[in-house]
């Protein structure tokens, strides 16, 4: 199975210049927020296949204008061709805009999703900010969750993948890091990750090594 991973910045080949075949063999598109809806919608009008979003701390236009036939996961847990992904967007509080959080209300979030996380563990985090200390910058509009990474040590998920902390703001970043179990993705502008076609179970995650 083949994801595209997307956040922050449109990508002009796949928006401007676009070709059916730059999807070739894509399952479906994740997007970690930042983007403009109309591109979610063309994207999945043009692709024709699934495109889960959940919401950046700038798309305050998803209120009243939200991307066209894509699904938004923000807050959820769901099953994709047996993987199960769970979905956070927003980003650390630093004034008093759309989707921001302090930490208190990003664990109150996840405690309205634990006992799905309970039934079945996750395989794949999408959120927009970074997990503390795996790819968040020291202002406090960038800070990352210490919430998440306690996500990442608990579930031990396949992937996580975020956006918000745009590559070109610190060069020496790597758009990919390991964490244990979990590779950490920086989704800003376009990644593809790749995942065995349909295992036979997924594994639940008391399963996976610690």
């Amino acid at each position: 199975m083949k994801l595209l991973v997307i956040a922050d910045d449109a990508d002009a080949g796949l928006w401007d210049h676009f070709s059916k075949d730059k999807l070739a063999g894509v399952d479906a598109i994740l997007s970690c927020g930042d983007l403009p809806a109309d591109y979610l919608t063309f994207l999945v009008t043009m692709g024709n296949i699934p495109v889960f979003y959940v919401h950046g701390n700038h798309d305050t236009t998803y209120e009243y204008k939200p991307p066209e036939g894509c699904d938004c996961i923000d807050g959820e847990v769901v099953t994709f061709k047996g993987y199960r992904i769970l979905g956070l967007g927003g980003c650390f509080q630093y004034n008093k805009g759309a989707h921001q959080y302090t930490e208190p209300a990003m664990r109150r979030r996840i405690a309205k999703v634990r006992s799905a996380l309970r039934r079945g563990g996750m395989d794949i985090l999408v959120t927009h900010a970074p997990a503390q200390g795996l790819g968040d910058i020291d202002d406090l509009c960038h800070r990352g969750f210490a919430c998440f990474r306690e996500l990442l040590d608990r579930y031990h998920p396949l992937y996580h993948c975020y956006g918000h902390v745009h590559l070109q703001y610190v060069p020496t970043q790597p758009r990919l890091r390991q964490y244990n179990e979990t590779t950490v993705v920086n989704a800003s502008g376009k990644y593809l990750i790749e995942l065995p076609d349909r295992p036979e179970e997924p594994r639940k995650w008391w399963q996976r090594k610690h």
